[in-house]
Formats: C-alpha cells, structure tokens, sequence
C-alpha cells in the first residue's frame, strides 16, 4: 500500500492495487456490500477480521461539524457504548454506482492501525450506496488551535512535543506501508487535556482518491503538497508525507503557511522562489516528469534560516540545506537529506527524522 498511482485530479472512487495479495473471488464478493442487501447477514468480515456492517441505527447523528475533503463529518452518538464518535459520510462520485467493494476491503484494512497518534477508525458502516466511517472524536485540530493561540509559535517546547508525535504517527504507518498523501493542519487532531496529537485519514487517499474539490467544492489546498506530486510523478511513496511534515513544521514556527499557492504551477513557484528550481544536477530525473518545463524560471537556493527566522539552528538543519550552526555542537545530517529536499529519493525518513538532534530533548511527550 505505498506508492501512489497519479495526483487524484478527479473526486473518484478509485484503489491503487487490488487489495490484498491472495483475495480470492469468494473475498471480495464478501466485502461487496451489494451482496449485503434484503436478507443479508448485518455484518462482513475481511480475511484480517476487520468488520464492517451496514447497521447506521447503531449510531445517532448529534450535529453537523464540518466538510472534509471527503465528505460531511457529524458529531455522534453511539446508541451501545454511549461514546461521542465522529462520523464521516464519504462522497461518492457515482452513488447510482454502489460502494467498490475494492474500497471497503482498503478502508477495513486501516481498522488494524492502532497507535497513540492515529486517529482510531472504529467502524465501517455500508450500505448499497453510502459508506460511513466511525472514528474516535477529537473536536480540535491543529490549524484551530494556532489560530486560536498567537503565542504558540514562540514556544519551541510546543512545537517539539508536536511534530515529535506526527513523525511518530507517520513513521508506524509508513512501517505498514500505509500513506496518507493530503497531510494539513486541519487533519492534525489535538486533545486539549493532553496535548496529545492524532493523525486523521490515514490511508483515505488511496481507497478514494485525492480530491480536486471538497464535498461543498472548496479546492483542496495545495499548500503542502510535495513537488514531485505536483510535477506529475505517477510514482511516490512515502517521502510525499515527509515533505507535507516539513511544510506544518514551518507553519507551526512562522505561524503562517510556508508555500501558500493558489494553483498548482503557483504553489510549485512559491517552491522554487525558495528552494530554488530544481535540475538534474541537484534532482536527477526531475527534468522527465510530466509537468516539468525547461521554460520555468531559474530561482537560486535561499537560506532557510532567512525563511523561518525564530527557528533553531538544528531545525533549519533538519528542515533544509542551508543550516547554520552558531555555538551548537550538532553533526549535521548529509545535506540532501533533509524534510525539504525536492529530490524524493533523498529526503529524509520519518522514522530518522525522530532521531534528529532537534528532537533530543523534548522530553516527556503525551
């Protein structure tokens, strides 16, 4: 479940792979919820044990909270446990369509992931033609609450303790080869008791697509999207992730977006203004992408720390090149590898990521 297959141009139904290896007929007619009609049994099972069922009376819608990329998210009840949950309505492009079953059989796999910084999926409620999730309910995310907090930038304890557990987030799902691809602060749950941080939707964009358009058609922002995405690479993996943690980090120090572009050769542009445009000397094989022209203008490297100034010299260093090390003992990372490297091949892993001098002392973290 780890590389991409396009930029999800379209809101569309569609899945990278054909599951997992091994299905066999009788499985994916299992997890096909047109066999889950007038005489069915409430309740499917994968070849995991993941469970899925077509039972929405379980749940009690309490209000409407939001659009996300995927559709309406409510506020619920469920009627069994008494827990307050978050149910989200996926979008379907073609309702008269069904649900693929090759979509529930991804979506059912994600019910596996279980870490203290994913958002727990809960349930997957299907009908013939809708397609509930139920998560665990968070009601603040991270772009709320730097909005919400003008003083959260100059607080590096903060900012520490919180990319510290999205990189924890994404290295165990990288680990299951599982990607997220629209990473944002709005998909960054925070409990406010805790300050604990959860990833949300994990994994939706290989069962759905990324979106061009939101449920009430707003464009998905572009703002932290890796480049080799939007050059046309029909091949990535999880450094895309990685590059998306980098844009937050920034975010999260400057309390404003780092690449905020309005259109796809905008954002790519905001990138190139500051990183400067890439070529085969510092990008080997970017020049063959689909959306690479040799007409686009030539921008110098600047120096991150120009870019981030309140920022730390070890988190320049983790976040770019240009790292200037005044009165710190560090031994910096190899150059290229770094959470804004454009070369994906290059850039580095979460899971290294944790390891960085930057992080050494957050100490204790939710």
């Amino acid at each position: 479940m780890m590389e991409g297959n396009g930029r999800g141009r379209k809101v569309v139904i569609n899945i990278a792979s054909e599951g997992p290896k091994g299905s066999s007929p009788k499985e994916a007619e299992a997890l096909n919820p047109k066999q889950n009609c007038q005489g069915a049994p409430n309740k499917t099972s994968t070849e995991s044990g993941a469970v899925t069922t077509n039972r929405m009376d379980q749940y009690e819608k309490v209000e409407k909270i939001g659009e996300g990329t995927y559709g309406v998210v409510y506020k619920a009840r469920d009627r069994i446990t008494n827990e307050t949950i978050a149910l989200k309505k996926i979008r379907l492009e073609q309702e008269d369509e069904g649900v693929p079953s090759t979509a529930i059989r991804e979506i059912s796999l994600l019910k596996e992931m279980q870490h203290g910084n994913i958002v727990r999926l809960q349930d997957v409620v299907h009908s013939e033609k809708r397609l509930y999730l139920v998560f665990e309910y968070l009601d603040l995310d991270l772009k709320k609450h730097m909005d919400s907090c003008p003083e959260f930038g100059k607080d590096p304890r903060i900012i520490k303790t919180f990319l510290y557990q999205i990189l924890r987030g994404i290295a165990y799902c990288h680990s299951h080869r599982v990607l997220h691809r629209d990473l944002k602060p709005q998909n960054l749950l925070i409990d406010p008791r805790t300050k604990a941080l959860k990833l949300a939707d994990f994994g939706l964009a290989r069962a759905f697509g990324i979106p061009v358009r939101t449920f009430t058609h707003e464009v998905v922002t572009l703002w932290y999207r890796a480049p080799e995405i939007l050059l046309g690479s029909r091949h990535y993996s999880t450094p895309v992730d990685v590059w998306s943690v980098g844009c937050i980090f920034a975010e999260m120090v400057n309390q404003r977006p780092l690449f905020p572009g309005d259109s796809e050769i905008d954002e790519l542009f905001k990138i190139f203004r500051i990183l400067g445009t890439p070529n085969e000397d510092t990008w080997p094989g970017v020049t063959s992408l689909p959306d690479f022209k040799s007409a686009f203008p030539k921008w110098p490297t600047k120096n991150l720390a120009t870019v981030v100034p309140n920022l730390e010299s070890a988190g320049i260093d983790l976040l770019s090149v240009k790292a200037v090390y005044v009165g710190l003992n560090i031994s910096p990372i190899p150059d290229d590898h770094k959470m804004l490297c454009m070369d994906p091949s290059k850039r580095i892993t979460a899971r290294s990521a944790l390891e960085h001098e930057y992080l050494k002392d957050i100490g204790f973290v939710p």
